[in-house]
């Protein structure tokens, strides 16, 4: 009992550094993510000319913004295809870690000459800055992003629990204050290095390239720190599809993934509102209200929010729906625009806006990554693809998409309201300032509406569903046989064509039942399939065999098992169970792990299953039903486990 224990206490700890390690990731990546998409305008437009006359200026700025929003437009459809190569990815360190390594460091050293203005072109010739900004700025949004995909893609690859990636994702945004810690340095940084290297108090080229070199080294730290610090499970759910897919098969696993699409689409309207908005604030406080020096604030209302919205998510997403946190958090955002609107003159109304528009975005970041992640098992099930970093490439081609659009919308209204250079708060005109709201605000107001309704009526995967779209798929593989192939590389037991005889001893102590005995949780008699039930005295699961653990599902309530012989069976723990989605059960486990018989497996709490309204019976079936020859069952009512319960005879 201390070896489990032990064991158990080994496990827990192995998990906590893995989400701690994941979670470390996405500091670096979304430092990155607002240095670059929000940032680098703002560096654009105040620094990257400085000593350009102002018309000349105006033009090249305009010039960078339309080449950035062309070529991040024109390359978003390549994002899918980044996913399809990196689902295709198969080395000794899995399919994910290669690229966060080697992606990861690239993106970073070419961040840093983004921000030099390519080692000063931008000063000194139009033609040759042009050319090279464009080769850069497409090297860097390609390993960006397959950096970013290499890295959400992992979530499914950790865990198939819907709940312990709701922690895996919960854990990476609230490391997302990466971001919010870059809103909340980025002046005095810059401000400071400027002053160092040339005695001037402001925003000049050095504060900016010594920004981005911070910047660079904290992204490059961060993705060694979740590339071997985190494991890449390799089950027999993932295993079984892991041949290399087409672009064919891509486009078609994506456009018949109707749920996926449904989940992307109010994302990205919102996205484009959010992009716009957030990309504008630092204009907001220099040129509207007239308090640059209070910039911070939209830095540090998010990180601080951001150390109860992340831990809470998977608490409250216990009592609440994904889809109700959503449109709560949507209202939220909405009201915030609606004060903004009308009462940008007055400051406590405007950082109370400030805290009502940036507090729910980390849920509704985690409600769309959570759903989109429960698409990959909708689509393999309706499909027969499991495209994991395919799917969660949507969700960073839809940010560069918003991105692209904002850059451009930044870049002409920070022209067309004269923000830009030496101008003042004093210097902006009223029709500036309407411009400004027009597009900060009212288009944003809009675009949340929408959002909001699309997602409400249209995306149909909740939590109750994922779990259910598991069993299906899981029953559908278990049924149709998983060999020992298909988990971790092994090969199967057995090439004999010769009939399997195996014997299975009983996995808990109970009463023996009958199949077409058992009343299930809603009145209905019998069980289908081949197998026995046993009423439970304990909630303890034991090996019933020698042999490997083939899979468990991702509500925990079903182990798939292949005995040495090659025998493979199914042990459900409760009716109704699955709806419970884990909660109440503890493994002792991996899949692919071998096991002897008498080994604890699994713990579910009787009482917690039948306060649930469910029931605990123990069902034992045997896979591959078709080619079951003969079956012989225990006479015994009541049986201890380790006793014999059966012995089945099995064509392969």
């Amino acid at each position: 009992m201390d070896s489990t224990n032990s064991v158990t206490t080994k496990k827990k700890q192995s998990k906590l550094g893995s989400i701690i390690a994941f979670a470390t990731g996405n500091i670096g990546g979304s430092a990155v993510y607002m240095t670059f998409g929000t940032y680098f305008m703002v560096y654009v437009t105040t620094a990257m000319f400085t000593g350009v006359p102002r018309a000349e200026a105006n033009k090249l700025i305009a010039m960078i913004t339309t080449l950035i929003a062309v070529i991040r437009i024109a390359e978003i459809f390549f994002d899918p295809i980044i996913g399809n190569i990196v689902d295709n990815t198969n080395t000794k360190m899995g399919k994910f870690k290669p690229w966060l390594i080697g992606a990861g460091i690239a993106s970073a050293i070419l961040l840093v000459i983004l921000f030099t203005g390519i080692f000063g072109l931008s000063r000194i010739n139009m033609t040759a800055f042009t050319i090279s900004f464009a080769i850069t700025f497409i090297a860097f949004d390609i390993f960006y992003s397959f950096r970013d995909v290499s890295y959400w893609g992992m979530v499914p690859a950790l865990t198939e629990d819907s709940r312990e990636r709701s922690i895996y994702t919960a854990a990476a945004n609230f490391t997302g204050f990466g971001q919010n810690i870059v809103t909340m340095i980025i002046v005095p940084v810059v401000t400071y290095f400027t002053f160092v290297f040339t005695g001037k108090s402001n925003e000049g080229q050095p504060g900016w390239t010594v920004f981005a070199i911070i910047i660079a080294i904290a992204a490059i730290i961060f993705s060694l720190t979740v590339a071997f610090g985190t494991h890449e499970k390799q089950n027999a759910v993932r295993q079984v599809t892991k041949k290399k897919t087409s672009l064919k098969e891509l486009v078609y696993a994506l456009a018949h993934n109707d749920q996926m699409l449904w989940t992307a689409l109010p994302y990205l309207v919102y996205g484009f509102g959010n992009a716009a908005t957030a990309g504008l604030m630092f204009y907001l406080f220099k040129y509207v209200v007239g308090r640059p020096d209070l910039f911070w604030i939209t830095g540090a209302i998010p990180t601080v929010a951001g150390f109860f919205t992340s831990p809470l998510f998977p608490v409250i997403n216990k009592w609440v729906t994904r889809k109700m946190i959503y449109a709560v958090s949507m209202c939220s955002m909405i009201l915030a625009y609606i004060l903004l609107i009308v009462s940008t003159d007055s400051l406590p109304m405007v950082i109370t806006a400030m805290v009502l528009y940036y507090v729910p975005q980390g849920f509704i970041f985690m409600t769309v990554i959570l759903t989109l992640t429960d698409t990959i098992e909708y689509g393999q099930l309706k499909n027969g693809t499991r495209n994991e970093a395919v799917t969660l490439a949507i969700r960073p081609m839809l940010d560069k998409l918003s991105s692209a659009i904002s850059t451009e919308i930044i870049g002409l209204v920070a022209v067309a309201a004269g923000m830009t250079g030496t101008a003042t708060a004093a210097s902006i005109t009223a029709g500036g300032v309407t411009l400004f709201k027009l597009v900060a605000f009212w288009a944003g107001l809009l675009l949340h509406v929408l959002a909001l309704f699309i997602y409400v009526f249209k995306v149909k995967i909740s939590e109750k569903r994922h779990a259910e779209i598991v069993t299906e798929l899981q029953n559908k593989l278990a049924v149709e046989g998983i060999t020992d192939a298909s988990v971790q590389g092994q090969t199967t037991a057995s090439t004999s064509t010769a009939p399997i005889t195996a014997t299975v001893s009983a996995p808990v102590s109970g009463v023996v039942e009958q199949l077409s005995d058992i009343v299930d949780e809603t009145g209905h008699t019998g069980v289908p399939g081949k197998g026995i039930g046993i009423k439970p005295t304990e909630g303890k699961i034991y090996a019933p065999f020698d042999g490997t653990v083939l899979l468990t599902f991702t509500t925990k309530h079903v182990v798939g098992l292949r005995s040495k012989d090659g025998l493979e069976v199914l042990i459900h723990v409760g009716l109704g169970t699955v709806n419970m989605r884990g909660q109440g059960f503890i493994t002792h486990f991996d899949e692919g792990q071998p096991m002897k018989k008498g080994d604890l497996l699994l713990e579910f709490d009787r009482d917690q299953i039948d306060q649930s309204g469910y029931k605990d019976d123990v069902i034992v079936l045997v896979a591959k039903a078709k080619q079951l020859r003969d079956v012989t069952y225990t006479t015994e009512k009541v049986v201890a486990a380790g006793d014999e319960l059966f012995t089945a005879r099995v064509h392969p």
